[in-house]
């Protein structure tokens, strides 16, 4: 039976805002990705574990592929490159909104690589059979190697088909986590993204990216999770739209972030949300390995 089972690091890498995240929480089952429509939402490799009898498929969520600007993005982008670099099986994430030839030097990379490569055309439901067709076509010129997949993470269409080749193409392994463990990452961390996807969803322009979130103190309760948080800004002005008028931006961050921390958790949550000044902390090495980049 041992010399059976399967396990397997399934890496997804992509362009920002092709669903990566939505195809990972999908086909883990369960909400570990945060997802907005904002660039760069993801900035952690995230791991999602799929547990069987059988088989154990450690899912990778990467930040999206871009060109960096500043340290933060640098080490996002080396993410990447490990996630290229320890991979069983990869799945290049696209969509039929992007230009297949974006980031060849990434389809290069694709191209010389001795993994499998699942290229996952995602969102065909805003798409005519055609053009889905067409870029099929496309993407087995562009990756000749590759399989494509085309799929709606967020329909779930197709996802059944995938994850089975997959299974396929999982090599022979004892397990590389506990078959308990769902994710590599501590409740701590999820409360911080949490806290983070509420910004990016409440603020405009370039708030979003120049905020870090985190947690200073996690204590469980008996009854509930005392949560203190600290969002990181980089000038005082950024400070004062974060709080809003009388505090009122704040509070409605707070309250969704708890809201969904007591969903997520399944558990009541208190929290306390603070704002602190830090300048130019997305290019200070020591701050971002403190934040864990």
């Amino acid at each position: 039976m041992k010399d059976s089972h399967k396990a397997g690091y399934v890496n997804i890498i992509g362009n920002p805002n092709v669903g990566k995240s939505t195809l990972m929480n999908a086909l883990v089952g369960e909400r570990l990705s945060i997802i907005t429509s904002k660039a760069q939402t993801t900035r952690h490799r995230i791991l999602g574990i799929v547990n069987d009898d059988k088989y154990q498929i450690v899912f990778s969520d990467t930040p999206g592929i871009l060109k960096p600007s500043y340290l933060l993005q640098e080490k996002m982008m080396q993410q990447i490159d490990t996630a290229i670099g320890d991979a069983d099986i990869i799945l290049y994430v696209t969509d039929v909104i992007e230009q297949p030839t974006k980031n060849r030097e990434y389809l290069e990379k694709l191209n010389r690589i001795e993994v499998p490569v699942l290229v996952v055309l995602n969102k065909i439901d805003k798409s005519s059979q055609a053009e889905v067709l067409s870029l099929i076509d496309q993407w087995h010129y562009l990756i000749p190697g590759a399989e494509i997949f085309a799929v709606s993470a967020l329909e779930r269409f197709n996802l059944e088909t995938l994850f089975d080749r997959i299974l396929e193409l999982l090599p022979k392994s004892p397990p590389w986590f506990d078959k308990e463990q769902l994710t590599d990452r501590t409740l701590r961390f999820f409360a911080s993204e949490i806290i983070r996807e509420k910004i990016l969803l409440n603020y405009t322009k370039e708030i979003p990216y120049c905020v870090e979130v985190a947690v200073e103190e996690f204590n469980e309760g008996e009854e509930r999770y005392h949560i203190k948080a600290v969002i990181n800004v980089m000038r005082e002005s950024q400070k004062g739209i974060i709080i809003g008028h009388k505090g009122s931006a704040l509070k409605r961050v707070g309250t969704q972030a708890r809201l969904d921390m007591e969903d997520f958790f399944q558990k009541k949550v208190f929290l306390e949300l603070f704002v602190k000044v830090l300048p130019n902390w997305r290019e200070n090495k020591s701050r971002l390995r403190q934040f864990g980049y």
